[in-house]
């Protein structure tokens, strides 16, 4: 049976306890802008093009050692090369621009929490004539 209702947006949110840290990282390394913030929440949320990040300072009655997403956010992006050279030598990298065989161009970076954010850009799949 299909679903009716129409997804039409994902927007994570990132539990860090360096709130004002973070914003300055996705803001001077990815080029986010800072949409709102609200100190009593401990919240923020980022906005670059479609794609936006809401920041949160952990919950007291929630245990919280360090970042717990076992994903990455992966985020398409129209010119990942161009992306590649404006962040490569401001963050930690988890692996270089590399284009792979499923049709993707893209890259693999950590913010300053450490959560993978990876970059993608579909290219074109050369396949064989048989």
């Amino acid at each position: 049976m299909p679903m009716k209702n129409k997804f039409e947006s994902l927007r994570p949110l990132i539990r860090t306890r360096q709130l004002d840290e973070t914003i300055q990282f996705y803001e001077t390394v990815l080029g986010f802008r800072l949409g709102e913030k609200n100190e009593d929440w401990g919240w923020a949320a980022l906005f670059r093009g479609d794609v936006e990040i809401m920041l949160a300072r952990p919950n007291d009655h929630l245990p919280f050692e360090k970042p717990v997403f076992t994903g990455s956010f992966y985020i398409l992006v129209s010119d990942v090369e161009a992306l590649w050279q404006e962040v490569k030598d401001k963050a930690t990298v988890v692996y270089p621009i590399e284009s792979f065989e499923w049709g993707m161009r893209e890259f693999a970076i950590c913010d300053n929490n450490g959560y993978m954010l990876q970059f993608g850009q579909d290219i074109p799949v050369s396949g064989k004539c048989e």
